[in-house]
């Protein structure tokens, strides 16, 4: 038995609080799906810091405390791993085994190879087409201001993830931002919400009967794996024109291809279509949903929206195509936004794990198999952590360097998001763009105030639109 904290187990799953269960359903109807997240957090504030939920025949030990969630953080990949429901919901839906869903020794194989695709060294060099890809959002977003028509937040930010993670994984300009067809993007965007709704579904129908939505879905798989293949094709045949890149890859993919034609490395073609699947989703969605939630809190707090405004427009200047990489070192109150937005409205205010031993979590027994929920939110709210916790207030992310330990946007232990470095360069690229380009007229939303969280794999906001005025004359 692996114990994880310090102390012995006091108590077993079946001792502690929570919401009495239905038979057979257990609390599964108490739950919905699109605030599925809310749900579990009102728990937490009912039955304490750990309790037990069970989920048809599965029992679920909830868990909000942040110490004893970066315990079974650190214990990944021994102790704990993704449900195995993820596993098979992937396989369902036709896609090969990525990193975020990949186990064991296939994770150790992916890792290292992902990891130096997102190393700083590779953001730095990609920089210059990150750049770019900034410059085509700005002249997206020049044409709406000069007709006035509001912008579909998410929509725009979503073009530009998908546009810097094909560029710097892929190798691929998609330049989703300047078309206005059938892009990728609008297939990424039906597929995250059906993975988190089959996830979170106690009767798999979809394997008996499909639906409309379940066709349309199948329709979205295709284009984007027909997608992925042209991906695969076009990296290798660059790679058989330059031969060199055999011998060090540029990108991500070209890694995976190199080490996939390699005698038991332990990655194939499927592995290096999976990893491609799982980039353009995670690096879509995530990222694009923080900016969001943090465009729509600086318009709520001009204060914070001026001072961010002051700091982008005295570094970058007047002109977004001088802007350096060393630059987005040199906004360290935009940086504190960007931390306070994912304290706030993190685009994962949950993780769930599955315990591969029997184990001690906090103070309870764990057999194998068990599902620990771990609100990762509660703890970044509490005023204990973060006086005045559930306030916008960038400021103390300036002072307080414990934040960091509470707050943990990216996870934690060995399977810590790959993909940060990257993401904090992309939303200060696209911040730098938005704030030094243009005067923030409207952030609205569908009902008016504060914009409302819909869980779907990502939290996100609901329906934001944007109206800006333009800086350029």
């Amino acid at each position: 038995m692996s114990t994880l904290l310090s102390h012995p187990p006091l108590r077993r799953l079946d001792q502690l609080p929570g919401p009495r269960p239905l038979p057979v359903v257990g609390n599964a109807l108490q739950i919905k799906r699109p605030r599925i997240h809310l749900d579990f957090e009102q728990w937490a504030r009912e039955y304490g810091p750990t309790f037990r939920v069970r989920l048809g025949p599965t029992q679920v030990l909830v868990v909000t405390d942040h110490e004893a969630i970066h315990a079974v953080m650190k214990d990944r990949p021994e102790g704990f791993r993704r449900p195995a429901s993820l596993e098979r919901v992937v396989k369902e839906l036709g896609g090969a085994q990525g990193l975020f869903s990949a186990e064991g020794q296939d994770w150790h194989h992916q890792r290292r190879m992902v990891m130096a695709a997102f190393s700083p060294t590779h953001v730095r060099a990609y920089f210059p087409a990150l750049l770019k890809v900034a410059q085509r959002l700005d002249g997206r977003w020049q044409k709406a201001a000069a007709q006035g028509q509001a912008i579909d937040l998410q929509s725009d930010l979503m073009r530009f993830t998908v546009d810097a993670i094909a560029g710097l994984a892929f190798g691929v300009e998609m330049n989703t931002l300047e078309s206005d067809e059938d892009v990728i993007q609008r297939h990424l965007d039906k597929i995250f919400p059906a993975l988190f709704k089959r996830l979170n579904t106690l009767l798999p129908y979809w394997r008996y009967v499909k639906l409309p939505s379940d066709h349309d879905l199948d329709h979205s798989l295709k284009t984007v794996n027909q997608a992925i293949s042209g991906f695969i094709e076009q990296a290798r045949e660059r790679m058989r024109r330059e031969p060199a890149r055999r011998e060090q890859p540029t990108n991500l993919i070209e890694a995976l291809i190199v080490a996939a034609d390699q005698p038991d490395s332990g990655v194939n073609d499927e592995v290096v279509a999976g990893n491609v699947f799982t980039m353009l989703l995670a690096g879509e969605d995530t990222t694009a949903n923080t900016l969001a939630w943090l465009i729509h809190l600086l318009h709520r707090h001009p204060e914070a929206l001026k001072r961010a405004q002051d700091e982008v427009r005295c570094v970058v200047g007047a002109d977004l195509s001088g802007f350096t990489m060393d630059q987005v070192g040199d906004l360290p109150y935009l940086d504190a936004c960007i931390q306070e937005t994912m304290r706030l409205k993190p685009v994962a205010p949950f993780r769930v794990q599955q315990a591969l031993r029997d184990t001690v979590v906090g103070d309870v027994l764990v057999p194998t198999g068990t599902l620990v929920w771990c609100i990762s939110r509660h703890d970044a709210l509490d005023d204990r952590h973060f006086p005045n916790g559930v306030a916008f207030m960038p400021e103390r992310w300036l002072a307080d360097g414990t934040a960091r330990k509470v707050s943990t946007p990216f996870g934690g232990g060995p399977r810590v998001c790959p993909g940060r470095y990257l993401a904090m360069v992309e939303m200060k690229v696209a911040m730098a763009t938005l704030l030094n380009q243009f005067d923030i007229e409207r952030v609205d939303t569908p009902q008016g105030g504060e914009a409302q969280e819909l869980m779907s794999f990502t939290m996100t906001p609901v329906g934001l639109t944007m109206r800006l005025k333009s800086r350029v004359n």
